[in-house]
Formats: C-alpha cells, sequence, structure tokens
C-alpha cells in the first residue's frame, strides 16, 4: 500500500521528470477534470474536496518516504486539486478552455498568492495540498472571468 501511495503521489512517475515535474505531474489533472466535467456543479464541488482530502495522506506518505518537505517529487497536489479551477465551467464545448485553465492555474500555483504560500507552513501532507487547493481557488477566479469575456 505504502509503494502505491508514492507511485499515485509521484503523479504515476511523471513526478521524476527532470523538466518541470510539478508541470509534468499536473497533467493527470486534465483527466480529473474532465470525468467531472459534465457533473453539476454541487458534485464538481463534491468530486474536487474528495479528490483534495485524498491527496492529504497521500502526500503524507510520499513526504515521509522522500525525508524532505513538500519534496519536488510530490505532485498529487497538483493533480488532485486541478478540478477547483474549473469548478462550474462548461468548457467542454469549448475544449480550448481546458488548456488555457492548466495555464492559469500553473501560474497560480506557482505565484502562490496569499494565503497560499502561508497555507505551506501547515505540516505533512496537508501543508503540501493546501496551498494548492487555494491557488486552486484563485485560479478558479481568474478562469471565471476568462470564460465570461473569452469562452462563453
Amino acid at each position: 500500500m505504502k509503494k502505491f501511495a508514492i507511485f499515485a503521489a509521484s503523479g504515476f512517475g511523471l513526478g521524476f521528470s527532470p523538466f518541470a515535474p510539478g508541470t509534468a505531474g499536473s497533467l493527470p489533472g486534465l483527466l480529473s477534470a474532465w470525468a467531472i466535467a459534465s457533473l453539476s456543479t454541487g458534485w464538481q464541488v463534491a468530486a474536487a474536496a474528495v479528490l483534495t482530502a485524498a491527496a492529504v495522506p497521500l502526500c503524507d506518505v510520499a513526504e515521509q518516504h522522500f525525508g524532505k518537505k513538500d519534496d519536488g517529487r510530490i505532485v498529487a497536489d497538483e493533480y488532485m486539486t486541478f478540478p477547483i479551477c474549473l469548478i462550474g465551467i462548461p468548457w467542454l464545448s469549448r475544449p480550448w478552455f481546458l488548456a488555457a485553465a492548466f495555464i492559469v492555474c500553473r501560474i497560480m500555483d506557482i505565484a502562490k498568492p496569499p494565503p497560499a504560500r502561508q497555507a505551506q507552513n501547515l505540516t505533512g501532507g496537508l501543508g503540501i495540498v493546501a496551498d494548492d487547493a487555494v491557488s486552486g481557488l484563485y485560479a478558479l477566479a481568474v478562469n471565471h472571468l476568462l470564460w465570461h469575456f473569452l469562452g462563453g
């Protein structure tokens, strides 16, 4: 079970990418977002919350295994929180929007606007995931604006 948790936390190996492991590790999030896109907004919120909560123990196990706080190989926080940034946006009618949302999400995760940066100070898996969840909410706001002006 521990091996599976580490494998999942590393984005099924994508977190070992020598170039931009966080971005590479975010790619499975595209599949999660696609899987829940046709659900009602309420169910999208529920699915995003479950994915985010499930990321915490995975990241915690991986952090203990790698022995380093928020090790770069740990990317479950990236891909399991990605669906947050698309909640309530009917992007399936405009598939190009998924790429735009991905870019916005990565920018917000890198920028870590407050209180995302401060959330990293929480311990274990919670600290690894919380900053991405908060950054995902910022990305959600930006993506809704983009959808309003470009997509819808």
